[in-house]
């Protein structure tokens, strides 16, 4: 018998790469990734000091890095999509900053000594780690004593029911998400890290359905169900985050933590 050959199995990694590789110029005009009041929250959050040495994980289109480098030594990112890098170099040269610089690399092996940096951080990217307790880990390796712990995410309802919709729907809008988690599983992180208990911030981030599926990549480019799935949420508010009816759309608001600690 003749065994037809069997598709390969994508790996997450190659997932993430893939999605943030089409998503990244969208991305980086992303009205919520530029907002100034949010990134403020997130640079205060880690207590800039002028000769603090910053590293933002996942740093995307280099929105965090950015904000930092006017206040630090030097700002560091690190992703793992050379797209994103490409994005945030270009962010970088159109405010003339000489103190950044950018890595290609693995959250779970980032390529840094001890004790490198002051601020450690990473904002929107917690949900895409299968094992996020590792890169949590590696940020408080590389995060000096003293230093800061700043995770910045959305996070899903209390409720299981409607942590599970929401999460159905974020991953067919984005295959590389692995779960929006609770508040209180986030906070869990850093105990098991053992940081002390953060102090936490939040914010909304609003959304109008359309212009989100249309900068989403859904699977299969289902744009049509990634739609019937944010409708459905409408009725009980399924997903936890204030859907409602706005004239021929849907608006609802992701809930987004900022958590900080100082690593003993």
């Amino acid at each position: 018998m003749v065994v037809p050959p069997q598709p390969a199995i994508r790996s997450h990694a190659s997932t993430i790469v893939d999605q943030f590789s089409r998503q990244a110029e969208l991305f980086a005009q992303s009205p919520a990734l530029h907002n100034d009041a949010a990134l403020t929250l997130l640079v205060d959050a880690g207590a800039p000091q002028a000769n603090d040495d910053v590293l933002d994980v996942a740093c995307g289109p280099g929105s965090v890095v950015v904000a930092f480098a006017s206040r630090v030594r030097r700002s560091v990112g690190l992703d793992a999509t050379e797209a994103m890098l490409a994005q945030a170099r270009s962010l970088a040269s159109t405010r003339n900053l000489t103190n950044t610089e950018w890595h290609l690399g693995d959250v779970y092996c980032l390529p840094f000594a001890d004790a490198t940096f002051d601020i450690v951080s990473c904002r929107f990217a917690f949900h895409h780690f299968e094992t996020p307790e590792r890169a949590l880990a590696e940020m408080v390796r590389v995060c000096r004593p003293g230093g800061r712990i700043v995770l910045c995410d959305a996070v899903a309802s209390d409720d299981p029911a409607k942590a599970a919709a929401f999460n159905h729907m974020e991953k067919h809008r984005d295959p590389s998400t692995v779960a929006f988690r609770p508040l209180a599983f986030l906070r869990q992180l850093y105990q098991e890290a053992g940081l002390p208990g953060p102090i936490v911030k939040s914010y909304q981030v609003p959304v109008e359905r359309e212009r989100l599926i249309a900068v989403s990549f859904p699977v299969d480019d289902d744009r049509e169900g990634l739609r019937q799935l944010i409708d459905a949420s409408v009725e009980g508010d399924a997903m936890g985050l204030g859907s409602r009816r706005d004239g021929d759309t849907v608006r609802f608001s992701y809930l987004a933590v900022v958590l900080v600690a100082v690593r003993p």
